[in-house]
């Protein structure tokens, strides 16, 4: 780098610095920009498979976020998490990029939608799933990153028996999660109730069953999902919230 441009970048990260949260959140990544309500995971390191959840909140896109308790323990893909195809700009050197089947959580930043479960609820939309309910994970489907039937795909479309995954899908989240079946840019994506303490997901986010519902009523009325590895947050100053704490 010469000096005008050194001079250049110098003027560009001292002008960031006083801009005020509202001007940075313009350049934040969609749909971060415009949440109310946040629920952050943050990973050491994209190949962590511990992670931490924590809740924030704010009035408004304009102003910072606020955190809503302490960060609690939860996990991410048994192989950690990779950078999603739709946040592959984030990614640094080189970190891996999320494809079907890698065993890693997308990371970035994703509505959350409506919960469900093989245990029924009576919250609004509620998605249950009783036998012959699958996910199906298979890019040569039409039904790729869709819930569906069995009965509706046939025998030879690769796809996850939800009713079976227990006990993972007693309760948990949608994800919506962009699908893109040529880049094979992965499916499934949900947040579910941990297995254990210490194995790690397919590619989701887990916890533990109590704050699986917590979740569901803390993003009843709307929030944003971010999986972030800690390196990565310094990327996104003036997007997310400054966090000190993780699970080691």
């Amino acid at each position: 780098m010469n000096r005008p441009d050194a001079a250049a970048a110098i003027s560009l990260a001292l002008t960031l610095a006083l801009l005020p949260v509202s001007t940075i959140a313009q350049a934040c990544p969609s749909p971060l920009a415009e949440s109310k309500r946040l629920v952050l995971v943050v990973a050491e390191t994209m190949n962590s498979t511990a992670a931490s959840l924590q809740l924030f909140e704010r009035g408004s896109p304009k102003e910072a976020w606020r955190p809503l308790g302490a960060p609690e323990p939860a996990l991410v893909g048994r192989a950690g998490m990779a950078w999603s195809h739709f946040f592959r700009d984030l990614r640094r050197d080189k970190e891996p990029i999320k494809v079907e089947g890698d065993k890693r959580a997308p990371a970035g930043f994703y509505k959350i939608g409506r919960t469900f479960g093989t245990v029924p609820s009576s919250r609004p939309g509620h998605v249950h799933i009783p036998q012959d309910t699958v996910c199906v994970d298979d890019p040569s489907s039409p039904a790729y990153n869709t819930i569906t039937h069995r009965s509706q795909i046939g025998p030879k479309v690769h796809g996850e028996n939800m009713s079976r995954a227990l006990p993972m899908y007693r309760r948990g989240l949608l994800v919506d999660y962009p699908t893109d079946a040529k880049a094979r840019a992965g499916s499934c994506i949900f947040i579910h109730v941990w297995k254990s303490p210490t194995i790690g997901t397919a590619g989701c986010v887990s916890l533990p069953e109590p704050r699986v519902v917590a979740l569901q009523d803390f993003s009843a009325a709307g929030a944003v999902l971010a999986i972030v590895p800690r390196p990565a947050l310094s990327r996104l100053q003036g997007c997310l919230p400054v966090v000190t704490h993780s699970r080691q």
